[in-house]
């Protein structure tokens, strides 16, 4: 059985990346966006921002990696989405293959897109002047944060691609997982902010995902952030997989 879902999931992952492969403009659109941002930030922001940081785009890099997953799982959602639309799905049911198979291609299809996207948004940070003494182990952790970062997110755009009526609507739930990192320590540190508005940042997924990322590239203590982010990664992964996988099922049914 897992050979055969293994097999399943190859060959539908290589159709998801052929499609990615015609359509390049799909990974230049999620990068642009967060490149241009940061560069707004860095240049035209960036001497206004006080975070007791050097190098501001050091500081502001975590952030704007997030926002790049966020971006790029919109794609995801909207791959779903047509493919429900054109019938694909009631073809592949007709098939012997693994029901989930057709889902978890899609889901790495969307791990092996932003990775890409990551790369090019950090290559253009080292010409901004992004500069780590992270090693090894330390990449390793954020690339792990950042992979299970992507996959909670990755199942979460499933259930919209999966339910949505209207290719909008498809894309649409991505817009506030794009602001959520404005309201975290992504930008500025969390004590300049209004009491409320702290709180709220304090204690939200991406403020403790951006610390523990920030803590791994400048080499300083991670403390409890780095098990917090994990946490949080792990805790929406399990809650978007379960509803993702209820509402295919129900579609499917």
């Amino acid at each position: 059985m897992t050979k055969h879902f293994l097999g399943d999931t190859a060959t539908l992952l290589g159709r998801s990346l052929r499609h990615i492969t015609r359509s390049a403009d799909t990974i230049i659109t999620t990068t642009i966006m967060p490149i241009a941002m940061m560069l707004m930030f860095v240049y035209v922001f960036g001497g206004a921002i006080n975070t007791g940081s050097k190098s501001y785009v050091t500081y502001l890099l975590p952030g704007i990696l997030l926002i790049t997953v966020a971006s790029g799982i919109a794609y995801t959602a909207f791959r779903l989405f047509m493919d429900m639309k054109s019938g694909i799905f009631e073809r592949f049911q007709s098939m012997p293959i693994a029901r989930s198979s057709v889902l978890w291609a899609h889901v790495l299809t969307s791990v092996i897109a932003n990775l890409i996207s990551l790369v090019v948004v950090v290559l253009v940070a080292l010409l901004m002047g992004f500069r780590t003494t992270a090693g090894l182990p330390a990449w390793l952790a954020v690339a792990g944060i950042l992979i299970l970062f992507t996959l909670a997110l990755t199942w979460l755009a499933v259930i919209p691609g999966l339910s949505a009526k209207s290719v909008e609507g498809a894309s649409a739930f991505s817009y506030p997982l794009i602001f959520l990192p404005f309201l975290s320590s992504a930008f500025v540190p969390t004590a300049t902010m209004p009491g409320p508005v702290r709180a709220f940042a304090e204690h939200q997924p991406v403020t403790s995902i951006v610390n523990a990322i920030r803590a791994l590239f400048t080499q300083q203590p991670v403390g409890t952030d780095i098990w917090i982010a994990l946490a949080w990664c792990v805790g929406i992964l399990i809650v978007t997989y379960a509803f993702a996988m209820n509402t295919y099922r129900r579609k499917i049914s």
